[in-house]
């Protein structure tokens, strides 16, 4: 228990940064559907973080200056104070004493609540997905600290090493085979042979068949679709079965590898992983190096997008459209949260959709004046053209001219 208290401070703390090596990857022809799904997880992701920072302050309550500096870890720009006003279903923002704060409201903590008990609940699925994983990689282990990268994306909550592995201690035990803290490990005791079938392989019980990949692209796109059958001819590979034998580069290796990328994405929560993550296990699962290729020559079985400067790798076959077929518990609880963002950014946008309106009103109330200000001076000058004209045209508001200018002025959007 000692060395999981340790192993928890650095897990509680700043995430211990990973060389990432600076290379260019390419990208899947652009699904309107797909990226749509991305671009609305990144406003999620950003505010969940935020959730969770509150959370872990003394009372629950953050002061403004301290998100401030978060900011910068979140990839996020400009001021905290008017990025938390834009959701106020989900922040509640205040001033004391010249400083503001913020703090949960009661639907997010409500909604808090709620995900503790899903937790606590899937919390057996939890253990046998970690397992999973461990089953998946070369040796049985998987470091901790690159595991921590990935561990939102599993459904693992923060405290996941305290939480699961001292209730499952005949499963899982940690390691440190040099001595430093960043080398800690979770090593896997007990094979479960029920948990060593893959989702392929479970899709294809039912059906009755031999398990085998599905392509997800249009009938129109001839030649992926001819390269996917041949590849889909050979014999499926599982990820859980040892084949430590196989030669870099043969196809052997290359059906192994997809199956182990495809199992992977299946035990995510949204069907999707970052490349640049995946990269630093390509040793621990026997990932080939050029790991970007590979998946690019399947874009049957995957989609590579890079949104947001972040290269992802998604299942196609986990999606209809732009929504996830089937939603884990966790992910249902998450969704609400996602509603309740919404509703919030719907209040605020519509109360600066009233503010400039009425702005756009008052300048053009402005406007008229200075116009009927600017005609009464003109017409104060020149009394004798004001004698000529009386009875031919009448002036000011009852002037056809006038009133059109006023109404353009009063209701233009250009203002």
């Amino acid at each position: 228990m000692a060395m999981i208290r340790d192993l928890f401070g650095i897990l509680g703390t700043k995430h211990v940064p990973l060389l990432i090596r600076r290379f260019s990857l390419c990208s899947t022809k652009k699904d309107p559907d797909l990226e749509s799904a991305l671009s609305r997880n990144k406003r999620w992701i950003v505010n969940s973080r935020l959730k969770n920072i509150i959370l872990r302050c003394p009372n629950q309550v953050a002061s403004i200056k301290f998100l401030q500096k978060k900011f910068k870890t979140l990839d996020l720009q400009g001021k905290a104070l008017n990025w938390l006003k834009k959701y106020p279903c989900c922040f509640h923002v205040y001033l004391e004493d010249d400083e503001y704060y913020c703090r949960l409201t009661k639907p997010m903590m409500t909604l808090v609540e709620e995900e503790e008990v899903v937790k606590d609940s899937q919390e057996p699925v939890l253990a046998d997905r970690l397992a999973k994983l461990l089953m998946m990689s070369v040796n049985q282990r998987l470091n901790v600290v690159k595991l921590n990268e990935f561990k939102r994306s599993f459904g693992f909550s923060d405290d996941y090493v305290i939480r699961i592995l001292p209730k499952y201690s005949d499963v899982f035990r940690i390691v440190n085979y040099s001595g430093r803290k960043s080398s800690m490990e979770i090593e896997l005791l007990l094979w479960k042979p029920e948990l060593a079938v893959s989702a392929v392989e479970a899709a294809a019980n039912k059906c009755g068949s031999e398990p085998s990949f599905s392509c997800s692209l249009p009938s129109t796109w001839t030649k992926p679709w001819e390269r996917f059958m041949e590849f889909n001819a050979s014999p499926y590979i599982s990820p859980y079965e040892d084949h430590g034998d196989l030669v870099e580069g043969s196809k052997e290796s290359e059906k192994r590898s997809v199956g182990l990328v495809h199992e992977l994405l299946s035990l995510t929560l949204w069907k999707k992983l970052s490349i640049v993550k995946l990269s630093h296990f390509k040793r621990e699962f026997g990932l080939p190096e050029r790991l970007n290729s590979m998946l690019l020559k399947h874009p049957g079985i995957f989609y590579v997008a890079n949104k947001y400067q972040v290269h992802t790798v998604l299942l196609r076959e986990g999606y209809n459209g732009s929504e996830l077929i089937h939603k884990d518990p966790l992910v249902v609880v998450k969704d609400k949260f996602g509603e309740l963002m919404q509703q919030g950014l719907y209040e605020y946008n519509h109360r600066r959709y009233l503010a400039n309106q009425e702005k756009k009103r008052e300048k053009g109330i402005e406007s008229l004046k200075s116009v009927v200000r600017k005609k009464d001076r003109i017409d104060d000058g020149d009394d004798d053209n004001e004698q000529e004209n009386h009875g031919e045209r009448p002036g000011g508001l009852f002037d056809t001219e006038e009133r059109k200018r006023f109404y353009q002025i009063l209701f233009s959007d250009n203002q």
